[in-house]
């Protein structure tokens, strides 16, 4: 997709947290949309929207006309209210759309066919699942499309959500397992960060040591993956020499069946977000 056709197009954002955030930082750094393409709103605080104001040159404000008018002329709305706010936040929006206006959503659980009885209409929608390390422009994002998305819009949403990370496109069906993979996945790192680091302290490392030097392991463990394009497993061989401190550890691990543990864990998530959907979908 060539810039000149993204800078031409206007987005709402209808939500400005941490993730809508991280999307329009990551644009507008990018040159794929300027500032002041993009509108913003929040519903509860004046804050937030003064602070992505003056932080990024956007749009953004609680007054219902220029609200009003800004989702009306917007090429592309981005859904981001939290999924328990959904069904009240889609309602008070969806007088104002036009059926080709894409909208891409970023709420946990809603289906594409929810979203649309939300709406009250058929109309072009990204749905996506990405997690908060788009925050630093390391994301990782599944989005799936509805059938009605042109490929222009494609290209777009595709855009939004490259400027923060990378983009797995999956069917829709396939974002509950995204969900449990990635969408949750920091948490379980950050989980066995927890347990290293406080292993180090009670082996008699400083508390800055132990977590300088897990940081860096597992930053390190991550980018090795992804240099040598080698499988995780491949590279956990090379580093387990014939009954070394690595063996031990593994050997540990796995009579604790840890591996088993995280697999279920991801799974559990994946399901987790099944019910979520389910629950939303029977909110009126």
């Amino acid at each position: 997709m060539s810039h000149t056709t993204a800078l031409q197009q206007k987005i709402a954002f209808i939500g400005a947290g941490s993730i809508a955030e991280s999307i329009f930082r990551g644009i507008i750094e990018k040159g794929i949309a300027i500032p002041e393409n993009i509108f913003a709103v929040n519903r509860q605080s004046d804050e937030r929207l003064e602070y992505v104001r003056d932080t990024y040159g956007i749009r953004a404000t609680r007054h219902p006309q220029e609200r009003d008018r800004s989702i009306r002329e917007a090429d592309i709305v981005v859904l981001n209210m939290k999924p328990k706010d959904a069904a009240s936040g889609i309602a008070e929006i969806a007088h104002l759309l036009r059926p080709d206006q894409l909208i891409v959503s970023v709420i946990a659980g809603l289906s594409m066919e929810t979203i649309q009885r939300f709406l009250g209409g058929t109309f072009p929608i990204a749905r996506t699942m990405p997690n908060t390390s788009s925050t630093i422009g390391l994301g990782a994002t599944g989005i799936s499309f509805s059938g009605s998305v042109t490929p222009e819009q494609r290209s777009i949403a595709l855009a939004l959500f490259e400027a923060v990370g990378v983009v797995a496109v999956v069917d829709e069906h396939r974002l509950d397992i995204v969900t449990g993979v990635s969408g949750s996945g920091p948490a379980y790192i950050y989980y066995v960060m927890e347990a290293m680091i406080s292993a180090g302290v009670e082996g008699g490392l400083s508390e800055e040591s132990a977590r300088q030097l897990t940081v860096q392991t597992v930053l390190g463990a991550a980018q090795m993956v992804k240099t040598t394009n080698e499988l995780p497993g491949e590279l956990r061989r090379k580093v387990t020499s014939p009954n070394g401190t690595t063996q031990a550890a593994i050997e540990l691990l796995e009579e604790n069946r840890v591996a088993n543990s995280v697999s279920r864990a991801v799974l559990r998530a994946a399901e987790r977000a099944r019910e979520m959907g389910k629950a939303l979908a029977e909110q009126s």
